[in-house]
């Protein structure tokens, strides 16, 4: 369904067919990844663009620009603006708006996550899926370091909302900070007295963070629903530990051998277990990264005492290729099926 309604006095939101756009009678000052006119410029429209159903992946990667040209004339744009590109259905976004002393704030986002990732990490890329794009429209007048701070905070808050669904990159499992493909952009209209902080303390960023997680959040719960109701299972698979890899794993301790259906069967029936194993990778979380809280003695004694048992005498048990936490906490629930 097409949208159009008013930001403010100059500027309009308008969603037709595949373009989500903030549109302006007069310049507005960006600062932009997009791949469009990106950087830091004047433009009258931000637009962000959806793929169209079928529309050819190796067309999109080979011109990427063709489509942007083909779709700015559905909402009236032929010059002076910027565009972003998304995977994601732009019907699904999210508007959110808080109003501070001297400037409003709206974000608009489009959100999809099935290719997370954790930057910093190695990335192969095999194919692209899932954009978070986010446009943070500021009616107001902030200064041109402002306008980067309100950009870094706009993607920090990007990451806490992925980080509160617990969204795990695609490549290594570790906790995602976003997808391979998001592209972000903080526009203002340059109205009334000059704002110099934009950074998540300052009043500014503070309405740009709450905006912008907030409208994150609710744009991929609609894009992708999942994200608030997957299970244990799911999880743990997020963190390339599949229900099939804990079972071919445990099984090599002697006389705990289960098949991946019964170890299912065995983690259904015992929530508790499940309750125990979603702990355990948490904490198998901060052992990857060697974070041993102080009033720890060490790795090994803290995972043993998920059982209040040593499991390290059993036979092969330094064979299980598994986390340690993981790994003592399907020992322990394996073996009180079999007590």
């Amino acid at each position: 369904m097409d949208q159009q309604f008013n930001l403010a006095a100059d500027t309009k939101f308008v969603l037709k067919d595949n373009v989500l756009a903030v549109i302006c009678d007069n310049p507005l000052k960006t600062v932009s990844s997009a791949i469009f006119n990106g950087g830091s410029r004047q433009v009258k429209a931000v637009l962000n663009i959806g793929v169209p159903a079928g529309y050819s992946d190796r067309a999109l990667h080979l011109d990427p620009l063709e489509l942007v040209f083909s779709s700015a004339p559905k909402v009236g744009v032929t010059k002076d603006y910027l565009a972003m590109i998304t995977a994601a259905n732009v019907h699904n976004f999210s508007l959110v708006t808080k109003k501070g002393e001297h400037y409003t704030v709206s974000v608009a986002a489009t959100a999809g996550c099935s290719h997370g990732e954790s930057s910093g990490e190695t990335i192969k890329i095999e194919e692209i899926t899932g954009t978070i794009n986010i446009i943070v429209f500021i009616d107001g007048n902030p200064a041109d370091s402002c306008m980067v701070a309100a950009l870094i905070t706009a993607t920090e808050a990007k990451s806490a909302a992925l980080r509160d669904f617990d969204v795990r990159s695609r490549y290594s499992g570790d906790s995602a900070t976003g997808s391979i493909t998001d592209s972000a952009t903080v526009a203002s209209t340059g109205r009334g007295r000059i704002v110099s902080l934009g950074g998540p303390a300052s009043s500014l960023g503070q309405l740009v963070g709450y905006c912008t997680r907030r409208a994150v959040t609710e744009a991929l719960l609609k894009q992708e629903p999942i994200w608030g109701s997957r299970s244990v299972f799911d999880r743990l698979k997020e963190r390339h530990l599949p229900i099939e890899k804990l079972a071919v794993e445990v099984s090599k301790v002697k006389g705990l051998a289960v098949t991946t259906e019964q170890l299912t069967d065995i983690l259904k029936k015992n929530p508790s277990s499940l309750a125990l194993l979603l702990a355990a990778a948490k904490m198998d979380d901060d052992y990857k990264k060697n974070l041993l809280p102080t009033d720890l003695p060490d790795w090994e004694t803290a995972s043993r005492s998920l059982a209040h048992d040593d499991y390290s005498t059993l036979p092969n048990y330094n064979s299980v290729d598994l986390p340690p936490f993981i790994k003592t906490a399907l020992i322990k629930t394996i073996k009180a099926t079999k007590a």
